[in-house]
């Protein structure tokens, strides 16, 4: 049966859903991605509506059976999702209202009030600073803005754990989700009652904990009905998006450093064990005993979707009609411009910023504008700004002193051949670029694992993993982007004291 069996995983990233079918040998038989929308109510909020999920988890299926895939042969399942993003349910487990997601900078005040006062005890406790990316401060905010949504929760689930309890009927979390919460005690690997006290949530209202692989439900009726996935198939729990994927990608040694271009950028490395610094993130790992460390941009391939819908009409148009990717097409434009964008630099702070700056005041900008620009400029511009923050990131990492053995590129925009090749000159090392080498594929590996077909998370990696290609950088072009990146730095710089200024 296994011979012939799919595992099935299903990623809920900042952006959309995706789900990918893969054989026990690791092949990808099909895959389909749904978007869902992320609604920005006021300057620095960022909510999803929960049930959107389950919709495009829905659609996405119906695709990926379409071409081709007998989900009735489905072996297990395994979900992933964006983590910090807590689902608040009522006692009927009905989300109280939509969720205030990672990237929302509404929590600046109540960060501002745990650094101040309980900032070494998080730190030691929860391995991680006060943020506004994280559940505390949200759950803070909460409870002096809306303090009857916090009254009316009886449960809290996050992203993925809320869709899985929607298709088994069994509420859980994993330890890996559970960290990004900042009231999990990494020492003990469990909730933290002193910090939950901190957020205003009821103690009792926390999930369960599980291991990522451990077998949390069983597919319902219902769910089966929706879905085609058939009735009692088991249901792997899963862990967070950044932890599956960096898996996924093959990054399961220590000295392996992920550099991902999906909705967010981040910059992880894994390690052999803990290493807490106060402008990084801290997580255990996919493989038991490993951990790894994360310095993190908001907004990266974000960029490019913003970019798209505000001034790429005719490339959407010309996509709809041709059948190609509007991407492919703004990749079009962006090569016509010259290393450099002719002096047009982005910086992209489109939802504050995380690593290396903490700072949910910057903005992002385009500098160095002349009456010579033209769109193909800003478009290479913005390539380019993303991958600047993901080095700025990385001087984070150099800092720790964390050995880096080899790069692998991930997440939508690694699709891209120009925006590789500036990673890679920008970095000056050569990448590799895992295929498919995304959340869903490590989750559906994961599912693998669950099912009995992979003894460990690392034989299935070491069976299944292929390098789809091989980016080398150019002498001359890193080190213009060397030169180039001490400007993007010293814009910064200038800027963001004029973004800090409360009076303009």
């Amino acid at each position: 049966m296994q011979n012939g069996g799919i595992l099935l995983g299903i990623d809920f990233g900042t952006g959309g859903c995706k789900v990918s079918a893969v054989s026990v040998d690791g092949s990808l038989l099909a895959d389909a991605s749904v978007e869902y929308p992320t609604e920005y109510p006021r300057p620095g909020w960022s909510e999803q509506n929960p049930s959107d999920w389950y919709a495009a988890m829905r659609k996405a299926l119906l695709e990926v059976s379409e071409k081709g895939a007998d989900l009735s042969r489905t072996l297990c399942v395994a979900f992933d999702g964006s983590t910090h993003n807590a689902v608040l349910l009522d006692s009927k487990m009905k989300p109280v209202r939509k969720t205030i997601m990672w990237t929302d900078q509404r929590s600046v005040k109540e960060c501002e009030y745990l650094r101040e006062n309980h900032c070494g005890e998080i730190f030691s406790t929860a391995y991680q600073m006060p943020a506004p990316t994280w559940t505390l401060p949200q759950m803070m905010w909460l409870k002096a803005n809306e303090p009857e949504v916090l009254q009316k929760t009886k449960s809290v689930l996050f992203v993925k754990d809320y869709v899985r309890y929607l298709v088994t009927g069994i509420a859980a979390t994993d330890y890996i989700e559970a960290q990004g919460t900042l009231f999990f005690d990494m020492e003990k690997m469990r909730w933290s009652r002193a910090l939950v006290e901190l957020s205003g949530l009821d103690f009792s209202a926390l999930p369960q904990i599980v291991k990522p692989s451990d077998i949390a439900g069983k597919v319902a009726r219902q769910a089966s009905l929706d879905t085609g996935i058939p009735e009692g198939t088991p249901v792997i729990c899963g862990t967070s998006d950044s932890a599956v994927e960096d898996y996924g990608a093959g990054a399961i040694e220590p000295g392996d450093c992920i550099l991902k271009l999906a909705t967010a950028g981040n910059v992880n490395v894994m390690t052999s064990s803990a290493h807490p610094f106060k402008s990084t993130l801290t997580y255990s790992h996919v493989v038991e005993g490993m951990w790894y460390t994360v310095s993190a941009t908001n907004a990266a391939a974000l960029c490019q979707r913003w970019f798209r819908d505000t001034f790429c009409a005719g490339e959407k148009a010309l996509a709809e009609s041709s059948g190609r990717r509007a991407f492919e097409l703004m990749d079009e434009l962006a090569g016509k411009s010259p290393a450099g964008a002719g002096g047009v630099m982005f910086h992209p702070y489109l939802q504050g910023e995380r690593s290396p700056y903490w700072d949910a005041d910057l903005r992002a900008s385009f500098t160095g504008v002349s009456i010579s620009s033209s769109r193909g400029d800003f478009a290479r511009a913005l390539l380019e700004g993303v991958a600047f923050s993901l080095k700025d990131c990385y001087g984070s990492i150099e800092e720790m002193g964390l050995g880096v053995k080899r790069f692998f590129l991930i997440g939508g925009g690694a699709r891209s051949a120009l925006w590789s090749s500036i990673i890679s000159n920008v970095f000056n090392s050569t990448i590799l670029v895992p295929v498919p080498g995304d959340a869903s594929y490590g989750s559906a590996l994961l599912a693998g694992v669950g099912a009995g077909v992979f003894a460990t998370p690392a034989e299935a990696v070491r069976k299944c993993l292929k390098i789809g290609r091989r980016v080398e950088p150019g002498a001359g072009e890193s080190e213009f982007y060397l030169k180039l990146f001490k400007k993007y730095k010293a814009v910064h710089d200038a800027l963001a004291p004029v973004y800090k200024n409360k009076n303009f």
